[in-house]
C-alpha cells in the first residue's frame, strides 16, 4: 500500500502530470526575467565573491564553508548514478536538458538562497539558521505551510536522502570489491556520527577540505578521458543535441524521454528550487554583508555541479557508447563506463569518487534536517539526540533497501518540498526583486553592498537585531 502511494504522488509530480517540471522551469524562467538575466549578465561576479568568502563570525560559517555544504549536499548520487540513470532512460539528449535546467536553476538557486540569507534567525546557541520554513513564516506569515515544509524536509533530506546516498555507496563497494553491504553501512553509520556530533560547524570544517580535494580530482580525470578521446567530442555533442530534440531515428517520443530524465535528474543533482540549499546560505555570515551575496555563491553551486561535475560524468560515459550500450542500473553504469577508458582501476576510481561523493552527502543532509529543529522547539540536546538516532537508523536502512524502493521515496520527498518551496518563493518574488536592485544599485554606485533594515521594502519582517 505505501509502495502504491508513493507511485501515485511521483505519477503526478514526475510522470504522466508532469507537474514539477513546468513548476521549474516556469520558476527558472520567471526569475531569469525578473532578475534580469543576472546568471548570465553577472557571471563573473560570482566568481569574485570567493575572493573574501573565508572569513566567519561567532555567529555564522563562512560563505566559502556554505558554499561547500551545499556542495557536499548536492554532490552525491545524482553526479554519478543519477547522471547514468538519466542517460540509460533518456539517451544523451538527457544531458542537454540537464544543461537547460541547470542554466534556469542557476536564478532559481539564487532567488531561494536571497531569501534564506535574509529571514535567518539565530538559535538558542546564537547561531545563524533558516531555510524555505522560515522564510515561509516570517516573510508570509502562514506558519502551517512552513511547518509543511519542514516536515517534508525531515522526510527527505533528515532521513530518505541519506539512504539514497547510503544505498550507493554499499552498492559500489559491493560491485567493485564484494564487501557486504551491511558491514559497509556500519562503517558509514560510524564515520557519519563522528561528523555531525560537531554540529553544522564540524560539518561545514569537514567540507570546505573534502569537496574541492574530490570536485578537482574528479575534473580532472574527466578532462584527461576527453583529452584521450578528443577525436570524438565533436560526434559525441552533436550526438546530444540531435537526441534532445529528437532528430534521430526514435523521434518524439525520444525527446520527451530526454526532457523528462534530464529535467528530473538535473533537479535531484543541483536541488535548486527544492528549498535545501537556503539552509546553508542562512547559516553564513556573508561578506559583503548582504542577503544577495549568498545568493551569487550558491547560484555559483548550481554551476558547478550540474555544468561542471555532471557534465563529467557525463562525457565519460558517453565517449564509452553508454548511451548506446547495455542498459545498467544507476552507478553499475558510471563504474563500466571508466572501466572502458582506464581498465579494471576504473571500478575502483568510481567506487572512490562515489563514496567521496556521497559521503559528503550523507553528512551535509544531517545538517539541514538539524536546521528546521528550531522550528519544532527542539533545537535541545533532547531533540537532537532523537534526530541522530533516526537519521542513523536510515541510513542503515538504506544501505540494505532495494534501490528502485529508496529512489521512489527519494523522489516523493524532494517532490513535495520543491512544490511548496517554488509557491513560496514566486509569492516573494517583490522581495526578491527588490532586495537584489539594493544590491545591484549599491555596486553600481561603486558603494560595498551592505545591508541594514530599512533599506528596501520587504514582505513580512527579519528578526530583531540580525540586520
Amino acid at each position: 500500500m505505501l509502495t502504491d502511494i508513493v507511485a501515485f504522488i511521483n505519477n503526478i509530480l514526475w510522470g504522466d502530470g508532469q507537474v514539477l517540471i513546468y513548476m521549474l522551469l516556469i520558476c527558472g524562467i520567471w526569475f531569469s526575467i525578473r532578475l534580469g538575466g543576472v546568471q548570465l549578465r553577472h557571471f563573473g561576479h560570482m566568481f569574485s565573491l570567493l575572493k573574501n568568502s573565508t572569513n566567519s563570525t561567532k555567529e555564522g560559517i563562512s560563505s566559502f564553508q556554505a558554499l561547500c555544504t551545499s556542495l557536499s549536499a548536492r554532490v552525491g548520487t545524482g553526479n554519478l548514478a543519477g547522471v547514468a540513470v538519466a542517460i540509460s532512460l533518456g539517451g544523451a539528449g538527457s544531458i542537454f536538458w540537464m544543461w537547460v535546467i541547470a542554466l534556469l536553476g542557476m536564478a532559481t538557486g539564487f532567488a531561494e538562497s536571497v531569501l534564506g540569507q535574509l529571514y535567518k534567525i539565530k538559535d538558542e546557541n546564537g547561531e545563524f539558521r533558516g531555510g524555505p520554513a522560515y522564510y515561509i513564516k516570517q516573510g508570509l506569515n502562514k506558519t502551517w505551510l512552513a511547518v509543511a515544509f519542514s516536515l517534508c524536509l525531515f522526510l527527505g533530506y533528515g532521513f530518505i536522502f541519506s539512504a539514497v546516498q547510503a544505498n550507493t555507496i554499499t552498492d559500489a563497494l559491493n560491485a567493485a570489491y564484494g564487501i557486504s553491504t551491511t558491514y559497509s553501512g556500519i562503517a558509514i553509520i560510524l564515520l557519519a556520527a563522528l561528523i555531525v556530533v560537531g554540529g553544522l560547524r564540524g560539518i561545514a570544517r569537514f567540507a570546505e577540505w573534502v569537496v574541492p580535494f574530490m570536485g578537482i580530482s574528479y575534473v580532472l580525470a574527466a578532462l584527461l578521458i576527453c583529452a584521450l578521446n578528443i577525436t570524438e567530442l565533436p560526434a559525441m555533442l552533436l550526438n546530444i543535441i540531435q537526441s534532445a530534440f529528437g532528430l534521430q531515428e526514435a523521434g518524439a517520443g525520444a525527446m520527451g524521454a530526454a526532457v523528462k530524465n534530464g529535467i528530473q535528474r538535473g533537479l535531484y543533482s543541483n536541488e535548486a528550487g527544492s528549498g535545501s540549499v537556503p539552509h546553508a546560505a542562512a547559516s553564513a555570515a556573508p561578506n559583503p554583508n548582504h542577503p544577495v551575496s549568498q545568493g551569487y555563491l550558491q547560484m555559483l553551486g548550481v554551476f558547478l555541479d550540474t555544468m561542471v561535475l555532471c557534465t563529467a560524468t557525463a562525457f565519460i560515459i558517453l565517449l564509452a557508447g553508454g548511451a548506446s550500450g547495455e542498459q545498467m542500473e544507476g552507478i553499475r553504469l558510471t563504474q563500466s563506463a571508466m572501466e572502458s577508458h582506464i581498465g579494471a582501476g576504473g571500478a575502483d576510481f568510481v567506487a572512490a569518487a562515489i563514496c567521496f561523493f556521497s559521503f559528503t552527502s550523507v553528512v551535509a543532509n544531517y545538517a539541514y534536517g538539524e536546521s528546521n529543529l528550531h522550528m519544532f522547539k527542539l533545537d535541545n540536546k533532547a531533540g537532537r539526540i532523537a534526530y541522530t538516532c533516526g537519521y542513523l537508523a536510515m541510513i542503515y536502512w538504506g544501505s540494505r533497501a532495494a534501490m528502485p524502493e529508496v529512489w521512489a521515496a527519494a523522489d516523493m520527498a524532494l517532490g513535495l518540498m520543491t512544490v511548496i518551496n517554488i509557491i513560496a518563493i514566486m509569492w516573494m518574488t517583490p522581495t526578491i526583486v527588490s532586495i537584489s536592485k539594493d544590491y545591484f544599485s549599491k555596486r553600481e554606485r561603486g558603494e560595498a553592498p551592505e545591508y541594514k533594515t530599512g533599506d528596501c521594502e520587504i514582505q513580512g519582517k527579519t528578526e530583531d537585531g540580525i540586520w
